[in-house]
């Protein structure tokens, strides 16, 4: 190899021999020239990659696994029967069975979705378990917490696991609802059947079966006048 040039050039026929590899051992590849595994790939039955997707590290699929458009998937494992939806980011973490990830998920190390599970667009995981059934569907972060299972959280919902010095726990446990745009400040545990109402900020533990509600209340200015422009 004498440039860059001749570099990429056998770095492409490298990833050709690659997926015709795969291909001939039953993975589905969109396009097998816009595909790169830059580690290890292990397969089970009827998955299907799509374009752009770059596997680094080792990775693993069950069966009838598919992976979206434009996602990079590191050191990790998933499961049979999960859809990766485009442009997700998973690093060093499980995926169970059934679990839905995306679109534009970023799943961090350590993190672990439990079966049937789904992760959608523009939530984040860090070093957190999310339970069977379990659903954090938009705008979310997730760190260092033990989620059970069905639990449901709303739009815009972060676990605020930080002090400015060391990091604290959420447990949030099974059958919770958490309403949207809440902040839970860790070390918190929500338990099991609670419901948190929407726009809360939850400072104390939250007992099992109980309505929790942290925000002011609602007030109406009568003969109120928008400002005019002078």
């Amino acid at each position: 190899v004498n440039d860059k040039i001749q570099l990429a050039e056998l770095e492409r026929t490298f990833q050709q021999n690659q997926a015709t590899q795969f291909m001939q051992q039953g993975l589905m590849l969109k396009d097998p020239a816009r595909f790169d595994c830059r580690g290890s790939l292990s397969f089970g039955q009827d998955c299907e990659i799509d374009v752009n997707v770059v596997i680094e590290g080792e990775v693993t699929l069950g069966d009838n696994t598919t992976i979206a458009p434009n996602c990079v998937i590191k050191n990790t494992i998933i499961g049979s029967n999960v859809s990766i939806l485009p442009n997700s980011v998973i690093e060093d973490a499980v995926i169970g069975n059934g679990a839905s990830i995306g679109p534009f998920a970023r799943i961090r190390p350590e993190a672990n979705i439990g079966e049937n599970a789904k992760i959608g667009n523009f939530v984040e995981v860090k070093k957190s378990t999310i339970g069977k059934g379990s659903k954090v569907s938009h705008l979310s972060y997730v760190g260092d917490t033990t989620m059970g299972s069905d639990v449901n959280i709303g739009a815009g919902v972060i676990t605020c696991n930080y002090d400015g010095a060391n990091k604290h726990q959420t447990t949030i446990e099974d059958g919770a609802f958490v309403g949207s745009d809440t902040q839970l400040i860790a070390p918190v545990t929500i338990g099991k059947n609670a419901t948190i109402g929407a726009g809360s900020t939850i400072t104390k533990d939250v007992p099992e079966n109980q309505l929790s509600l942290s925000r002011s209340k609602q007030t109406t200015l009568k003969n109120w006048q928008r400002p005019t422009k002078k």
